[in-house]
């Protein structure tokens, strides 16, 4: 039931239906999505021989998708309140740097 006009929302009034759990799962399938990109980095070093470079890569690739699933898992457990804080900034370009990193040390494995 809305509250009355002229009475102010209380925190208890959010009906965030599903959203919440759309954002976790969209976390989930994102992690998900690290954790292959780093398999497949690492099946593809392993098979056109292990240089230097794609050792590198690959090491590069597995500390961006831990350093990923740390920042998910938090976020994830910061999205079970019952108004969730905005991202901060700082999260935000972490897991933008780690997104690209995985990127660039995927291409670095299979060139």
């Amino acid at each position: 039931m809305p509250p009355p006009s002229g009475v102010p929302p209380v925190e208890t009034d959010r009906d965030p239906g599903l959203q919440p759990e759309r954002t976790r799962l969209a976390w989930r399938r994102t992690t998900l999505t690290c954790l292959v990109t780093a398999i497949l980095a690492l099946r593809q070093a392993v098979r056109s021989g292990a240089s230097a470079l794609s050792v590198a890569a690959v090491g590069l690739a597995v500390l961006a998708f831990l350093a990923f699933l740390l920042v998910a898992h938090l976020r994830i457990q910061r999205l079970g309140a019952a108004r969730p804080a905005a991202m901060p900034p700082p999260t935000a370009l972490a897991v933008a740097a780690c997104m690209l990193a995985l990127a660039v040390f995927g291409a670095a494995v299979v060139w």
